[in-house]
């Protein structure tokens, strides 16, 4: 009699427990799970910027960095001070952007995948004799970059006030190797280190 009570109120304890896991919207399982904590960042998602804030402090730009395996843009602020006329401001903006693409992100960029292949100390300086008036001449040439930094460059100076908005941009190097038109596609966004920006010689001045 007393073994039968025990399993009575072992089923009915049971089923108490059912219940209340119904109720809490959780439905009960005999298997045991365990999924580990929840991610504290979903990847390659960002909080939305202050674009007040940003405009406070220059000029708002944006820059690709390298998440997963793809490119994507982020918010940048580069300095440009009032009144430079348009060849001054072309550069000023063109190696604000290096210099943001060169900067390590910032901790909540790292948490949510954001890395950069660019590396510091590249500058940029304008078109010599002969080169087309929107050439953009880097202190490394374009070729010797990784995949990815030439990737991040092209597409972030293709899109911006450094370039002629058409989605390529006019490089060169240090040296008197002529510049070449370079185009960011989706391609290259979509998959940066296999697919590099295409180029084309550009006719001279």
């Amino acid at each position: 009699m007393t073994t039968r009570l025990v399993s009575r109120a072992r089923i009915g304890a049971v089923s108490v427990l059912a219940l209340l896991l119904a109720g809490c919207g959780i439905r009960a399982t005999e298997v045991p799970t365990n999924f580990g904590p929840a991610p504290s960042r979903v990847r390659c998602s960002l909080a939305e910027p202050d674009v007040s804030t940003q405009a406070a402090r220059g000029l708002p730009v944006q820059v690709f960095l390298l998440c997963g395996s793809s490119l994507v843009t982020v918010d940048r602020t580069v300095r440009v001070p009032d009144g430079a006329a348009d060849s001054e401001r072309r550069m000023l903006v063109a190696q604000g952007l290096l210099d943001q693409l060169a900067e390590p992100p910032s901790p909540a960029e790292k948490e949510a995948g954001y890395s950069t292949d660019v590396r510091g100390g590249i500058k940029v300086s304008g078109p010599r004799p002969g080169d087309p008036e929107d050439t953009l001449r880097l202190s490394t040439a374009p070729d010797s970059l990784t995949s990815y930094a030439l990737a991040q460059i092209v597409c972030t100076f293709s899109d911006s006030a450094a370039a002629e908005g058409d989605g390529s941009v006019v490089l060169g190097g240090p040296g008197a190797g002529p510049p070449r038109r370079w185009e960011c596609t989706d391609e290259v966004r979509a998959r940066p280190g296999s697919k590099e920006p295409p180029s084309k010689d550009v006719p001279g001045e």
